[in-house]
């Protein structure tokens, strides 16, 4: 059973740093194509981040140059370093992962439960 649960996420002044981890098991991990998503008050979900099997990255134009998304295959797990936040950072963060692996479909299956990360002014 693929599970993917979130930590990291907490509340953070403008301007500030965190850092989320996404702890993956049951997975083919290194093979995986795998995305950071958010989901802010009233907003639809966005893809903040994604990185392919083959280590190519893609980032949201909101995010570019703030944030950055990595994995660890060894530990199973992917990261996304969040820089320079703004209020308009604020959203449910999620990690998510496509099912079939080797290659980026556009589609992710797997979905850990959020994480809320809250940037005041």
């Amino acid at each position: 059973q693929v599970q993917l649960m979130e930590s990291g996420g907490g509340s953070v002044q403008a301007g500030g740093s965190l850092r989320l981890s996404c702890a993956a098991s049951g997975y083919t991990f290194g093979s995986a194509c795998m995305g950071w998503f958010r989901q802010g008050p009233g907003k639809e979900r966005e893809r903040v981040a994604r990185i392919h099997p083959s280590g190519l990255i893609t980032y949201a134009d909101s995010v570019k140059g703030r944030f950055t998304i990595s994995k660890d295959n060894a530990k199973n797990t992917l990261y996304l370093q969040m820089n320079s936040l703004k209020p308009e950072d604020t959203a449910e963060y999620y990690c998510a992962a496509d099912r079939q692996l080797g290659f980026c479909r556009g589609q992710f299956e797997y979905w850990g439960q959020g994480i809320l990360v809250t940037v005041s002014s």
